[in-house]
């Protein structure tokens, strides 16, 4: 078995108490002893994300907190590799991800970004409709967000090292001055009706190959369809069946390029019998069991 160790990162970038913030401790309740995410745990960082004011510089609410938080994930991540680890991220939002890849980015060379999620998250502090820096984890990648985010991060991704898989929000991203995907050279992207077309298991294996060298997943649980899984924020139809999810996953995780992994977006406070999050640890377990 690979030497995953578990991290939570409890965060919530809407800048309140609550929510997502609660998903890495409750996702170790719907997790087993035996579980591969489980051989080692780093136990939670100490971070927070407080606030609801939009700061003037950077467009981004509780910037403080997200710099604090970004600066902790990268340190948290780069100790785990330099100790031959792979992370088990369990965040609560996708905020966590510029700091994620940079820390696996300071040990491992050209690491890429998988990136499973209903939202592109290409919007920088003047284009975010709402401020949270959960809509601009891609652009700081990328080195297209807040400059304050891009420097704490310490690092940029090049765009053919990225793939997003599953967006569903492009009209109405568009509709707010988010730059298309199309218009940012090597950046690729396969929404959710592409992905069901081809098959979610062939797009999984295919990007994996894509990706060869070393790369990060992160899946935000938004990346499903509402139906198939009501416990996030951000509830939208057309996504993924969890089926499709796990045939997606299979191939990425099972591959020997993987240096970590990491989640958001599962709201436990919307999951009162545990099913969303019982059904999550299921789709890792059989993953990660290939």
């Amino acid at each position: 078995m690979r030497p995953f160790t578990y991290l939570g990162v409890p965060i919530d970038s809407v800048g309140r108490s609550g929510g997502t913030e609660h998903a890495p401790a409750v996702f170790r309740s719907h997790s087993r002893a035996d579980d591969p995410w489980l051989a080692a745990d780093a136990g939670e960082l100490g971070v927070r994300i407080r606030g609801d004011v939009r700061d003037a510089a950077s467009g981004v609410i509780a910037i403080n907190d997200v710099l604090a938080m970004t600066r902790a994930v990268r340190d948290a991540v780069e100790r785990l590799r330099r100790d031959g680890r792979i992370p088990f991220v369990m965040g609560g939002c996708c905020s966590l991800v510029p700091g994620a890849l940079a820390g696996a980015g300071r040990v491992d060379d050209s690491v890429g970004l998988v990136y499973l999620d209903g939202h592109l998250d290409l919007y920088d502090g003047e284009t975010s409709p709402t401020g949270e820096a959960a809509d601009m984890p891609i652009a700081v990648v990328l080195g297209r967000g807040p400059d304050q985010w891009v420097d704490v991060a310490g690092s940029t991704t090049d765009p053919d090292r990225v793939w997003l898989l599953g967006p569903r929000d492009l009209d109405d991203a568009l509709g707010y001055g988010h730059p298309h995907p199309d218009d940012i050279a090597g950046l690729s992207f396969t929404d959710a009706d592409a992905i069901r077309a081809a098959g979610a298991e062939s797009v999984g294996r295919a990007t994996a190959d894509a990706a060869a060298g070393r790369y990060w997943v992160h899946l935000d649980v938004d990346v499903l369809d509402e139906t198939a899984f009501p416990a996030t924020d951000y509830l939208m139809p057309g996504g993924l069946q969890l089926a499709e999810l796990g045939d997606l996953l299979r191939p990425l995780l099972s591959s020997p390029s993987l240096v970590g992994i990491s989640v958001g977006c599962y709201n436990p406070d919307k999951d009162p019998d545990g099913t969303n999050g019982a059904a999550l640890a299921a789709i890792f377990r059989d993953a990660l069991a290939t």
